[in-house]
């Protein structure tokens, strides 16, 4: 199904009250979402961070949730690990994913060891996932212009069709996407946006562009995710009058959302999040977090609302 139609969907969903806003979608401790719809089905792919050391995210596997409502989530457990790519070291770091349809495939692009991105593909949602290429989509040690960290992948579709991908963290980067998904159409181009972090994730509202991303200026105490707003997927990029969109301070909220992803439908739209556990020493200092969701106000001026935190229990 297109992303509009996913997206309508989940309006519908919302709208009717399914899913209360800032609960939780599992008890097990996950991170940086990538929710989809597929196959009248809802797949949430996410960093397993149950899995990791409790001391860093470590975790060698990534972890799948589906649900028909958004409100029952099934855990549908370690989908694919790191040792799926050959040349990837089996201890590597399995990070924030990304997942695209296209071509009748799914593309899972895959943040390995900090330093490389890879990209698996399968006939299912769920797979079982190969490697689509042999080798890294992205290599620092490889590749110009792969920054100093290429984590974060978030896969953008324009409505005329194109594929972008953007990553990174300090510097962000977008580069082209072929019509394979799995081969650069050009080298990734910087882009500037103030108080850049990580986690880009692009939306489209009003006909501008905008870039939304975690905010490089924080404690452990606070986390923030802003926006920026360009003419083009390339930017230049200026940061938005009112943001940040989402902020958590940890004497009042439970803090880090440090990665997200945004949905929309017509007037509804949708922030899902991951943020520390509560109650929060048992999270680890955000090495344990949790994915919830709230709505958000994409406005057809090209401008996002500030989004107030949910308090669902788990």
């Amino acid at each position: 199904m297109k992303r509009m139609a996913l997206l309508a969907c989940m309006g519908l969903l919302m709208a009717n009250g399914d899913v209360e806003p800032g609960q939780p979608i599992s008890p097990r401790f996950a991170g940086d979402p990538s929710p989809h719809w597929f196959d009248d089905r809802w797949y949430l792919y996410a960093t397993d961070d149950a899995a990791n050391s409790g001391r860093y995210w470590d975790s060698t596997s990534w972890r799948l949730y589906s649900s028909t409502d958004m409100k029952s989530w099934q855990d549908d457990g370690a989908f694919l690990d790191v040792t799926t790519f050959q040349w990837a070291r089996p201890d590597a770091k399995a990070w924030a994913p990304e997942v695209a349809q296209r071509n009748g495939h799914y593309y899972f692009y895959a943040p390995i060891g900090g330093d490389r991105i890879g990209v698996a593909v399968a006939d299912q949602p769920q797979g079982p996932y190969r490697d689509a290429r042999g080798d890294a989509l992205i290599d620092k040690a490889r590749d110009a212009n792969a920054g100093a960290e290429p984590i974060d992948p978030a896969v953008f579709i324009d409505t005329d069709g194109q594929a972008y991908l953007y990553f990174g963290t300090r510097v962000p980067k977008v580069v082209r996407l072929k019509p394979d998904m799995v081969t650069f159409d050009g080298t990734p181009r910087d882009v500037t946006p103030e108080g850049y972090f990580e986690a880009p994730f692009m939306v489209k509202a009003g006909g501008r562009y905008l870039l939304t991303y975690s905010d490089g200026n924080t404690t452990k105490d606070t986390y923030k995710v802003r926006y920026a707003v360009g003419a083009t997927p390339f930017g230049p990029f200026r940061e938005a009058a009112n943001s940040p969109i989402l902020e958590t301070h940890r004497e009042r909220d439970v803090v880090s959302p440090g990665h997200h992803a945004i949905f929309r439908s017509g007037g509804q739209s949708y922030i899902l999040y991951h943020r520390q556990a509560l109650p929060w020493p048992q999270s680890g200092d955000a090495v344990l977090r949790q994915i919830a969701v709230d709505p958000i106000s994409l406005r057809g001026d090209g401008t996002i609302a500030k989004v107030t935190p949910g308090h669902g229990g788990a």
